[in-house]
């Protein structure tokens, strides 16, 4: 009997994938979170009539107490096999039974389902199968955020497509389909009409969720903070875009009382600010149980703030980097200007006075003002009337001589 404990995401299910296929009826599967891995492992383990039974740990860690009862396994001759991508498992490595990989030599990602296959092939504990191959590095390119960067839809929608279908249905409807074809892997026109409706589901969630996300700073990172329990990984990955200002955003399932951590700058490792709240992961996506001290800082001491705004891609007039200053206001009602100081160089007028420090460029001078005073930029309609009412002209008249009118008055309008 085989036994492979994993995770209970697609890279944890396409572990347990290869090992039906890799084992057959001899594999058993234990889907695990961080809560219940140890208990789960340690049980099978301390059981006398598992002592030949090889034992697999595929992209969760064990905790230390467990991790001394797999050492000491290992040296009373008994199998077991523990095999990883993230960075906050590379300790593993120090064991004979250990094999953490982040990338491959030919600096591409790893993920479990890959190095899992990797593994079985190099001991010849299964045949090469292309369709599983391309299966797997969909897993691992989605896993990873490969796809992201590759444009490879087809990764993400096999994600969703996992999280549409339970478990159960998906492992076997994949097990089946990669046992009868192993030549290609392709998802069918069925799934793919399912997934272009799933998809609009998204869209939505991520657009009412960008209204619902508020900023705070905690230590030195600025960070945006959303509810969530559903697509959290395109929700976490759509909000950093919305505001890249914000170091991270921290997805809070509070029923579930567990926390997820996403990040899209490379500066910025979410695994480390996981850790200390007792969970890890990758440098760009991690997770961690929410405790209560988490729930104070996260919930309880950010229960008072307003919301962010995205900023509107609709402006015609108001627009970022413009020549003659562009305009912010945040739930204070503080208005902000961006201006160019001349020589790509900007500066910032917040409540009428002119901020000392330049910045080298318009992202840079709107990071900090986000950053310091969670400003959005104003729409047309609210700003032009704004300005038709101080200049006492009609919204229409301004339109037309817009530049130069803004040119004229720069100073005064500064100053509204």
């Amino acid at each position: 009997m085989v036994r492979v404990f994993t995770d209970i995401d697609l890279d944890g299910l396409g572990c347990g994938l290869i090992a039906k296929i890799a084992f057959g009826e001899q594999a058993n599967v234990y889907y695990c979170s961080y809560r219940n891995l140890n208990q789960r492992v340690e049980a099978v383990i301390t059981h006398p009539g598992n002592n030949q039974e090889e034992i697999f740990i595929t992209d969760l860690a064990v905790n230390e107490s467990v991790e001394k009862m797999l050492e000491e396994r290992y040296k009373q001759g008994k199998p077991v096999q523990m095999i990883d991508h993230h960075v906050t498992a590379l300790h593993f490595n120090e064991y004979k039974w250990g094999r953490v990989v982040t990338e491959y030599d030919n600096g591409k990602k790893t993920c479990a389902t890959s190095l899992f296959y990797d593994y079985l092939i190099e001991h010849k504990k299964m045949e090469r199968n292309p369709a599983l191959e391309e299966f797997i590095d969909l897993v691992r390119q989605y896993d990873t955020w490969e796809w992201d960067e590759n444009n490879n839809v087809t990764a993400k929608r096999l994600n969703d497509l996992f999280y549409i279908m339970n478990r159960e249905q998906f492992e076997e409807e994949m097990l089946k389909r990669l046992n009868e074809n192993k030549e290609t892997f392709t998802l069918t026109d069925t799934e793919n009409m399912i997934l272009d409706i799933e998809e609009q589901k998204i869209t939505r969630y991520i657009n009412s969720k960008s209204r619902q996300t508020v900023q705070t700073f905690v230590n030195e990172y600025c960070i945006g903070i959303v509810h969530a329990e559903q697509y959290l990984s395109e929700l976490g990955n759509a909000l950093n875009n919305i505001y890249p200002h914000l170091d991270m955003i921290i997805l809070l399932n509070v029923s579930g009382k567990k926390m997820g951590f996403r990040t899209i700058h490379d500066k910025v490792n979410v695994a480390e600010f996981a850790q200390k709240y007792g969970g890890g992961g990758h440098p760009k996506a991690s997770g961690a149980d929410l405790s209560k001290e988490a729930f104070q800082t996260f919930v309880v001491d950010i229960f008072n703030l307003n919301p962010l705004k995205p900023d509107t891609d609709r402006n015609e007039y108001n627009v970022k980097d413009s020549t003659i200053g562009t305009s912010y206001q945040n739930h204070l009602g503080e208005i902000s200007y961006i201006v160019p100081a001349g020589e790509g160089a900007y500066y910032i007028v917040h409540k009428g006075k002119r901020d000392d420090q330049k910045h080298s460029s318009f992202q840079e001078a709107e990071r900090f003002l986000k950053r310091n005073h969670a400003s959005w930029l104003r729409f047309d309609q609210e700003y032009l009337k704004q300005l038709s009412s101080f200049l006492q002209i009609s919204v229409d008249e301004l339109k037309e001589n817009y530049n130069e009118l803004i040119m004229n008055h720069f100073v005064d309008i500064m100053n509204v």
